[in-house]
């Protein structure tokens, strides 16, 4: 059954019901506790993964980017790289999981209503605290290499909530689209692979040719990792026109992906 059928036809499954926020919150907490526990109970390094991913990026980008490519920084390349990387692995893993979250839990999903957007949304609250621990391992690189910390600095907060606010909105189109064509998640798998190279993580935005500037600054997530890496690691005031433009299409998207899923919500219980 395809989506515009989906939305053409009768509602199939039940309406949905009045849910207290305090209820929201405590189902969305245990569906996250259950995959951090499901992710690392039997995992030998526990949440050294989640800055090991990044770090060894990180060595690969420093070996052929600042060498090879001879990329040059203001700062150390392993702190401009791994500054970057922190954040694009948190959406790209939230993204990963995310996409397939409502089919793998096609059991609660087909048996009683709830809002099913708490499955996806908690798979990007569960990577909170990878992201948490490889954010750690940035504060040791700045500490290690001396680089001071700005007023700018306090940007960081609003730059990582529009950073979730990104992941939110990509997870739930995914989510929602995947369980009516189930190609969507190899799509996504090779999408993600090809998006790496189109944020400016391993080089800086400056660096990208001015004929090919305008197509970086519509992917948001180069505001973002731009963002904080000149709030944090540079210490100075992020490229405002940049920084507006991902604004912009974040929450235009967020909007759109709020409402998509929550019209094709009622359908999920029937074509799952």
């Amino acid at each position: 059954m395809s989506v515009a059928a989906a939305a053409a036809s009768p509602a199939l499954s039940d309406r949905p019901e009045r849910i207290s926020l305090a209820a929201y919150f405590e189902l969305l907490m245990n569906l996250t506790r259950r995959e951090v526990k499901g992710r690392y109970s039997q995992s030998l390094f526990g949440f050294g993964w989640a800055v090991a991913q990044p770090l060894a990026t990180m060595i690969v980008f420093t070996l052929v980017f600042s060498r090879l490519a001879n990329i040059m920084s203001d700062v150390p390349y392993p702190v401009f790289a791994y500054a970057g990387l922190v954040p694009w692995f948190f959406f790209l893993n939230s993204v990963n999981s995310g996409t397939m979250s409502l089919v793998q839990y096609r059991n609660i999903v087909t048996k009683t209503y709830f809002p099913r957007e708490i499955i996806p949304l908690a798979q990007v609250v569960s990577r909170l605290i990878d992201f948490a621990a490889a954010a750690v391992f940035v504060a040791a690189l700045i500490v290690y290499y001396g680089i001071g910390m700005t007023r700018w600095a306090l940007l960081a907060p609003a730059l990582f909530l529009l950073l979730v606010a990104f992941t939110i909105a990509v997870t739930l189109l995914t989510s929602a689209v995947n369980v009516f064509y189930r190609d969507v998640n190899p799509v996504v798998q090779i999408g993600l692979q090809l998006w790496l190279y189109v944020t400016p993580i391993a080089y800086p935005y400056s660096k990208v040719p001015a004929q090919w500037r305008p197509i970086i600054a519509l992917n948001p997530l180069s505001g973002v990792i731009e963002g904080l890496r000149a709030s944090i690691v540079y210490g100075r005031q992020p490229d405002t026109a940049l920084l507006t433009l991902s604004t912009t299409i974040t929450l235009a998207l967020l909007i759109f992906a709020v409402v998509l899923f929550k019209r094709l919500d009622r359908y999920f219980a029937d074509v799952i």
